[in-house]
């Protein structure tokens, strides 16, 4: 698509790397298509945005990124949200200031991540055309098929309605209270009005995409009239590196397929995880690769065929490998979809719950609940995972579906649809 006139798109994304590398391979494919292109996000994504040609002003400092990642409550079911929103919440006025100092109304638009609040005040404020960017079906409300909240574990035998309702309650007592006295407060001094239901607002009226495939969240006639679905946003190769590690790549050929274990980039408290992870290696006979750039989680007597590596692109890691066992992200879920590799989630808050149940019902993996990961309960999970057709053909035919789509090249034209 040729795009008319001068427009640039400001990217503005908010959270950790799985909220930020789809932002980053957006703007690195615009740039492609001779599209001029801005990105403001936290400040320790500035070398990623650099490596992949992005100018990047940074949202806050290093120090603050550090400080809302290892809080502990960040992990928690439903104190975690608490602490999320109240990050979410400061980083609204810089957002807004950086978008009013260069954005154009008319002009530019404006492609915004989920968390990144000041972009909508800025829209509300200055007119601006803004596309709302959600990673994951959570994020999009429905009474016919209410995603599942975390901390709100309500039975599929409930009627949807009533579990939406019952997860309305997440608004009152848990959103609204961490998010909105200060976003309000912030909304009053430009002289507007004040937000009520933050999973309402935050929806540009103009153009909503929602990065993952129909077969993978099924479009229901509740959604917002002006979202449209672009299919998986795959990013990792934006991430630390973009090839394996020689040192990885010889453990691979040196046995057979391994278990890959990670719990996302942010996680602080993934000890257990890891010991347990090796427990369960052991059981099984198999090798085991370790993922977490946080080397203090590793146990420091691992022992022959279990590797740790601070980080690796899936995609060119997962298709070498038996099954993945992780903490439920969306690209996490992705890239094993992508690979044709069994996955077993093991929730901790977000939307991992909600992404743990889509992989059940598509029947290429399964769940456990952090208590219940044990060594001998998830090495039974993973057998039957590993042994099982219709685990293997479910797989397969995830695979042949991504291999026939590409979330960042339509994401794309509806990008520069608003431009021209």
């Amino acid at each position: 698509m040729t795009v008319r006139g001068d427009g640039c798109v400001y990217l503005v994304a908010v959270g950790t790397h799985g909220d930020i590398l789809p932002v980053i391979a957006l703007g690195a494919a615009l740039t492609k298509r001779g599209v001029p292109v801005s990105l403001a996000a936290p400040a320790p994504f500035g070398p990623l945005a650099a490596r992949a040609g992005l100018t990047c002003h940074p949202l806050g400092t290093h120090g603050d990124f550090d400080d809302a990642v290892n809080a502990a409550s960040l992990w928690h079911p439903i104190r975690g949200a608490r602490s999320l929103f109240a990050v979410v919440a400061r980083a609204a006025e810089p957002t807004y200031r950086w978008l009013e100092e260069n954005c154009r109304p008319g002009v530019d638009v404006v492609v915004a991540s989920t968390l990144a609040l000041g972009a909508r005040v800025a829209q509300d404020r200055l007119g601006l055309s803004l596309v709302t960017l959600h990673l994951m079906p959570m994020l999009i409300e429905s009474r016919l098929a209410p995603p599942r909240l975390p901390g709100l574990p309500l039975p599929e035998l409930l009627p949807a309605r009533w579990r939406h309702w019952l997860g309305r309650g997440a608004d009152d007592f848990v959103i609204g209270p961490a998010v909105l006295p200060r976003l309000n407060a912030f909304r009053q001094s430009l002289s507007l009005p004040p937000v009520k239901r933050l999973r309402h607002w935050w929806h540009s009226p103009q153009r909503i995409l929602l990065a993952t495939p129909g077969w993978y969240a099924s479009p229901q006639p509740d959604w917002p009239v002006q979202l449209v679905q672009v299919g998986f946003p795959f990013a990792d190769l934006y991430g630390d590196t973009d090839r394996l590690a020689p040192d990885l790549t010889a453990f691979l050929e040196a046995g057979a397929p391994p278990l890959v274990f990670t719990y996302g980039s942010a996680m602080g408290l993934a000890h257990g995880f890891f010991r347990t992870a090796v427990g369960i290696c052991r059981q099984l006979g198999m090798r085991g690769i370790l993922l977490t750039s946080r080397v203090e989680q590793i146990p420091s007597d691992l022992p022959d065929g279990i590797y740790h590596a601070p980080y690796a692109p899936l995609s060119q890691l997962l298709p070498r490998c038996a099954a993945l066992v992780h903490h439920g992200g969306i690209g996490t879920v992705a890239q094993a979809l992508a690979a044709g590799c069994p996955q077993l989630i093991v929730p901790v808050a977000f939307n991992h719950a909600d992404e743990a149940r889509r992989v059940a019902r598509l029947g290429v993996g399964a769940a456990l609940s952090r208590r219940r990961f044990t060594r001998r309960r998830a090495g039974r999970v993973l057998g039957r995972l590993l042994t099982s057709e219709s685990v293997t053909a479910a797989c397969a035919e995830a695979r042949a579906r991504i291999a026939r789509e590409n979330g960042i090249e339509t994401a794309c034209d509806a990008v520069e649809r608003m431009l021209a």
